[in-house]
């Protein structure tokens, strides 16, 4: 929703060689209520100004000395091209020839010289109200693909993110002819402390043990809840089973160490299952079913331990050994 505050906030840009247009276009949005208006004359710095000002419209005049206005927009595409925008252009042209070359050149509009000032307000307006609209719509379709890569919770990766970080990894092992790992994760106990202390303090050692994992895995890992208290980590670049067993390691003695939760200590403990390409599987669904059944197995082993594929069920360390 765009307000008139909005709007009468949006920053504007002002940009003409001659002062007396300046200065009359300052005055007669200043007297309108619009806050945030800059100008320069001096079209070699319109485009840096945009890259750190971000202006909602952009008030260019087309025909300056050594740089027109059409260089200038050529500029200002090439900035909205990256973020995914167009650019904020409210063209000044002299009639009668250049204001359709101003729209095919990415001007949404245009205002004529000599100015009349209703017209300048209402399609500053206009225009500021449809550009406020497009950004509102752009971050709430970011946010909307966000949240369906995302776990509402934790703020980690869900099964759908995770699932082509997976598919990600096996093709660079596949080039490489190397390794990845899947890691299964699943809490011991964790439902005692939804029981015991309620499901707000549930989700408050969700929010925590999320947080542990992020730190104990590297800048080139994806951690993602699968929902309850299972949890699965793709693990790209492995380059053994070894590496494997230290990382799991880690990840329990990270999560057993023990949470403040709403002024009480609460301790949990992890089990994993480990599946590693080529040996455990040829394809995501391969590898993360085996990875299950290895956390199953490491589940049986006693909690707090975690398995590899077919080999023996490993006991983690005591936490901070």
């Amino acid at each position: 929703m765009v307000t008139p505050s909005d709007i009468l906030n949006a920053p504007i840009l002002i940009v003409d060689d001659q002062d007396d247009n300046v200065e009359l276009l300052e005055v007669l949005l200043h007297d309108a209520g619009y806050t945030c208006i800059g100008s320069t004359r001096n079209p070699h710095e319109v485009c840096e100004l945009h890259r750190r000002n971000r202006y909602a419209l952009i008030l260019l005049d087309l025909l300056m000395p050594k740089v027109d206005g059409f260089q200038v927009m050529d500029g200002l595409n090439r900035i909205e091209q990256e973020a995914d925008s167009y650019p904020p252009v409210l063209a000044i042209t002299p009639p009668p020839g250049y204001k359709l070359r101003a729209l095919q050149n990415g001007a949404r509009d245009f205002i004529s010289k000599p100015f009349d000032a209703n017209e300048v307000l209402m399609r500053v307006h206009n225009m500021l109200e449809v550009r406020l609209m497009h950004e509102v719509q752009r971050d709430n379709g970011r946010m909307l693909e966000s949240l369906a890569l995302q776990d509402p919770l934790t703020g980690l990766a869900n099964r759908r993110l995770v699932v082509d970080r997976i598919i990600t990894a096996l093709a660079q092992a596949r080039r490489s002819t190397g390794r990845m790992a899947v890691m299964y994760l699943d809490l011991d106990g964790f439902k005692q402390i939804n029981d015991t202390l309620g499901h707000g303090a549930g989700d408050a050692l969700l929010t925590r043990i999320a947080g542990r994992l992020r730190e104990a895995v590297r800048e080139e890992d994806t951690v993602a809840r699968l929902g309850g208290d299972e949890f699965v980590i793709a693990l790209p670049h492995i380059r053994s089973a070894n590496d494997a067993a230290k990382m799991a390691r880690k990840i329990i003695n990270a999560v057993a160490k023990p949470y403040d939760i709403e002024g009480q200590t609460v301790r949990m403990t992890t089990s994993a299952g480990i599946s590693i390409f080529p040996a455990h599987g040829q394809n995501v669904e391969t590898l993360m079913n085996s990875a299950d059944a290895a956390l199953y197995e490491a589940k049986r082993a006693g909690r707090n331990s975690f398995r590899i594929g077919s080999a023996d069920t490993v006991r983690a360390p005591a936490a901070g050994n």
